[in-house]
């Protein structure tokens, strides 16, 4: 049987949770355990497939199709592992099945209440992952106290309670403000938060202090005296430069062996981190810094990007570069400020999105950077504006769109996929998940994927390059550079004649890891620092 870690966070929302799990599992893993996460997440959505990116970030999606919760993306650029719809669940979710289940009959005319039968079904998703792993974290969305995380928390209580201390402990992730007037750190927030949980029935095990200076001694005393704790079991989590100085921070605390004591765990191995202190190395001692502009809808909202930005983190390091990523609102791009607008980035990334709101501003940048010879690299609705872009500067069809901005164009270069004309239903009904692409031997792509004719990569749209303009597309000088095998969708389209042109219909940022940086980004930003 799995050992469980639960995640809990107090006295605020944003403290990192999700950033503290995988730092965990991390420690854990690199000690040779094996270590999977889950997020449990207390919205009533099905999943954050529907969600606005101001209301929830990027939507992150998994190897099987799953529209999952950001934090996702850092449990597999961590771990360097793949996660599936196991790994995140929604209270959306807990009742679609439970109501199902009682219109099946399958509670035998009982009375459905969410005690037992929505905690059980909690507890029954938290136990799915435990085939094939030493442990399992889950993490707790939101904060306690909300109403909304109530049945998540009895359901941990009943966890400890079935399964016992030695195979089910709590870390509680809080924050200890800091009072410039007084000059002090407070913990009264910390001890409310911690009596929250008690009062619901849990003592947490393990307390992670979020807080901008460190904890002294006395400070650790007060705390594990006024929550129950030894003060070896209170940890320093300071602010850090980056996330991926966390495992380092929490290393130093001593945090992965307070974890393996306090589950009766054999210790097999020192932690072996040589990779990931490569990589920190080269991340914070850079040759040369570059700016690449990231040209999107949402760019004032750097969540909604969230995989973008740390796949080009994953590149910059590995080229022993510091990329400067400048945030560019597609919608006040016009062609008498293009110029102004770009002149200081060494490349630029066309963000995906959905709607028609900073569509022509894309379009504009994207025409700039074609005649400019600005390395370009466009993702999904980036790579479709690439193609408008040039359909309609190129091969002058005036008009050229996707039917997703217009419906009645005289040339729609982009569509709706055949298989998506008659959905009505939004949710969950892209298509999402891992689809193969067949190469074109003689184009960058396949020289950037090592020469791989075969790959796979994740995808989430509804609408694809509109094949009767394949043709003329190629003639004129953008190639179908990657196509899938089983129904002929055009994957990637590059201009060869072009320094560094290439525009992809998938998402390859959800598959880049500190230990694996994607290939497309990694060649990207080589080409930008030349």
């Amino acid at each position: 049987m799995a050992k469980y870690i639960f995640v809990t966070g107090g006295v605020s929302s944003s403290l990192g949770k999700g950033i503290i799990a995988a730092s965990v599992a991390k420690l854990l893993q690199a000690r040779g355990f094996a270590v999977t996460i889950q997020k449990l997440d207390p919205y009533i959505n099905i999943d954050p497939g529907t969600l606005n990116p101001y209301e929830h970030g990027e939507c992150y999606v998994t190897e099987d199709g799953a529209e999952t919760d950001l934090d996702l993306g850092h449990y597999e650029r961590f771990l360097n592992i793949k996660t599936s719809q196991a790994n995140n669940i929604t209270t959306g979710r807990i009742y679609q099945h439970v109501i199902q289940k009682e219109r099946e009959g399958a509670y035998l005319g009982k009375t459905v209440q969410v005690v037992p039968h929505i905690t059980d079904e909690i507890k029954n998703y938290i136990k799915s992952l435990d085939a094939g792993h030493d442990i399992v974290i889950t993490e707790i969305g939101g904060t306690v106290g909300d109403i909304e995380s109530l049945p998540y928390i009895e359901a941990i209580r009943q966890l400890r309670w079935e399964m016992g201390k030695d195979n089910c402990i709590v870390l509680h992730l809080t924050l200890i403000p800091y009072l410039s007037a007084a000059k002090e750190l407070k913990t009264k927030p910390t001890q409310h938060s911690v009596k929250e949980l008690l009062g619901f029935g849990i003592q947490p095990d393990i307390l992670v202090c979020r807080t901008e200076h460190s904890l002294d001694s006395s400070i650790r005393r007060k705390l594990g005296l006024f929550c129950n704790l030894d003060a070896q079991s209170v940890i320093e989590a300071r602010d850090a430069d980056s996330i991926y100085d966390v495992p380092l921070l929490m290393l130093k605390e001593k945090l992965d062996t307070n974890i393996i004591g306090k589950l009766r765990l054999v210790d097999r191995q020192e932690p072996d981190l040589t990779r990931w202190k490569s990589f920190l190395g080269r991340l914070k001692n850079p040759l040369q810094e570059i700016k690449i502009g990231l040209v999107g809808k949402y760019i004032e909202l750097q969540d909604a990007y969230k995989s973008i930005l740390e796949a080009l983190t994953h590149a910059g390091a590995t080229n022993e570069v510091k990329v400067r990523i400048i945030p560019i609102q597609s919608a006040s791009i016009t062609k008498e400020n293009v110029s102004q607008t770009l002149s200081e980035v060494a490349g630029i990334i066309v963000a995906p999105g959905f709607g028609e709101r900073g569509i022509e501003g894309k379009i504009i940048a994207i025409q700039y950077a074609r005649e400019e010879h600005l390395p370009f690299l466009g993702i999904c609705l980036g790579m479709q504006c690439a193609v408008v872009e040039f359909a309609r500067n190129v091969l002058n069809l005036s008009g050229a769109a996707s039917t997703e901005m217009s419906a009645d164009t005289a040339y729609p270069v982009i569509k709706m996929m055949e298989e998506q004309q008659h959905i009505r239903q939004k949710g969950g009904t892209m298509r999402l998940g891992a689809f193969d692409c067949e190469l074109n031997p003689n184009s960058r792509s396949f020289a950037i994927y090592n020469q791989r004719k075969h790959i796979s990569e994740r995808h989430r749209h509804r609408y694809e390059l509109n094949p009767d303009f394949v043709q003329p597309l190629d003639t004129a000088g953008m190639i179908a550079a990657g196509v899938n095998p089983q129904n002929n969708l055009v994957e990637i389209v590059e201009i060869p004649s072009h320094r560094w042109f290439v525009g992809v219909q998938f998402h390859p940022e959800y598959k880049s890891t500190v230990e694996n940086p994607h290939p497309l980004f990694v060649d990207f930003v080589k080409e930008c620092s030349r």
